[in-house]
């Protein structure tokens, strides 16, 4: 490995430890979604440097030796398998019609499209992106407070618990037996990701002067939008 990458690797993983270990120091007034903000402002260095560091050169490699059908197959290889969490939230969410639409659309894209490589449905049967996340809130479960996850993200205190849940307990790629392929199937996910995001933190650096505040506000805005406000009201009463 190149020696200068690992000086700048190290350099990263110090400097993040560093920002992880100092005071929680805050920009102007304290957010009351984010108490943790000290704390939350270090992983985002950490990730904004992993990311230039190694997961952009990452993204642009695979971008150039995969060619642009075979990437937007894996994308839709790993949205199919993606399905079972977001079915199996429809259910906890008590959405009957949904779920029959993405079943329906997972079995088809599965099976004619040679295991979701072909996403042949995404226009008449688009998916409804259900995590179990959106599942916690549907049941009236607070958000509780902002927190930016290492390689990951922003996310909520709730928002992680549930991104927990959908990957090891309703993905089916937890439930392989080879741990090598579970691990390689992972990786390229991550990887076929990031190259899709690949530009973003430009545009966000020109859209804002505190790009830690723009992406927050922004996942917030996002979920509110998802969950919607239909949290469970109960069950009718009956007459």
């Amino acid at each position: 490995m190149n020696n200068k990458f690992v000086s700048k690797l190290k350099a990263c993983l110090i400097s993040s430890c560093m920002l992880f270990l100092s005071a929680c120091a805050t920009t102007g007034a304290v957010d009351e979604r984010d108490p943790w903000e000290g704390f939350n402002r270090g992983v985002y260095s950490f990730n904004e440097a992993m990311d230039s560091i190694l997961f952009d050169h990452l993204g642009k490699a695979y971008n150039t030796i995969t060619p642009e059908f075979i990437d937007t197959g894996i994308t839709n290889f790993f949205s199919n398998i993606g399905q079972v969490p977001v079915i199996a939230n429809d259910i906890l969410q008590l959405n009957l019609t949904q779920t029959v639409n993405d079943t329906v659309r997972f079995m088809i894209n599965s099976t004619l499209g040679l295991f979701g490589f072909f996403d042949i449905l995404s226009s008449d049967l688009p998916s409804s992106d259900e995590d179990f996340g959106q599942t916690l809130a549907y049941w009236g479960v607070d958000s509780g407070p902002f927190l930016m996850i290492p390689f990951f993200g922003p996310a909520t205190v709730r928002d992680a618990a549930g991104f927990a849940v959908d990957r090891a307990l309703l993905s089916p790629i937890a439930y392989l037996e080879s741990d090598k392929l579970e691990a390689g199937l992972l990786s390229l996910n991550y990887i076929d990701f990031k190259s899709d995001l690949l530009g973003t933190s430009d545009l966000v650096g020109e859209a804002s002067l505190d790009e830690y505040e723009f992406v927050k506000n922004a996942y917030f805005e996002k979920r509110a939008s998802q969950i919607g406000g239909n949290e469970f009201d109960g069950f009718p009463e009956e007459e």
